[in-house]
């Protein structure tokens, strides 16, 4: 009788070891699921305005005949390869972190950009990394309303193609000449901003950066 009250007894217990292995192994197969789909995974996204930005910088370069119309597409893909193997940057098609930072284009504060740049006091990042600003840089849209001020103004009588070349520069700075600004060809804040042009948020945020940037080196 003992021994069969001991064969049951170890029968029960090996019958409840495989009952419980599987349980056990999808429990631990859940949790590493879990664990996995469970990372937060920031992607980085650019903004629309970036974009423009991109596209327009990738026609001065000739590496895109397209409209910088702010929305991704595949000629602008393509661009932006050329425009990464270039440069030695990672090779993915997107304007990334990187990207925008080699063609001098502003983050925004949530991208990792100057923090809180709408006031120059506020604008710590330059000042304490003493860190250069990148430099303004017009969009096509803003490219395009100068060069209706210039043509108003016969400094300027080519089209609005809302390209940055040449006859564009020239007329640039004939107007900066006219309106007592510093002449220097392109179209920075102060020639948008005397022009009636609008700046975006961050244009205002990178001219706020420069400011404090520029004090920091007074001080």
């Amino acid at each position: 009788m003992r021994h069969v009250c001991a064969a049951a007894f170890f029968s029960m217990l090996f019958a409840l070891a495989i009952v419980a292995q599987p349980a056990s192994s999808t429990g631990a197969a859940t949790a590493s699921k879990s664990d996995e789909t469970g990372k937060n995974t920031t992607v980085f996204r650019p903004t629309k305005d970036q974009i423009k930005q991109g596209q327009s910088i990738l026609k001065e370069k000739k590496l895109y005949d397209g409209e910088a119309s702010g929305v991704y597409n595949d000629p602008t893909r393509a661009a932006i390869k050329s425009f990464q193997k270039a440069n030695a940057i990672d090779v993915n098609g997107k304007f990334d972190k990187a990207t925008l930072e080699k063609m001098n284009i502003p983050l925004t504060e949530s991208q990792g950009g100057a923090a809180t740049a709408s006031t120059p006091s506020s604008s710590s990042t330059a000042s304490t990394t003493g860190k250069r600003p990148a430099p303004f840089r017009a969009n096509e849209e803003q490219i395009k309303a100068a060069q209706k001020v210039l043509v108003d103004n016969k400094m300027y009588s080519g089209t609005q193609s809302g390209d940055l070349d040449d006859a564009t520069r020239e007329g640039i700075g004939k107007y900066q000449q006219a309106n007592n600004l510093k002449v220097t060809k392109t179209i920075n804040a102060a020639t948008l901003e005397k022009m009636g042009i609008a700046l975006t948020d961050a244009q205002k945020a990178n001219v706020a950066a420069q400011a404090a940037y520029e004090s920091s080196k007074k001080n």
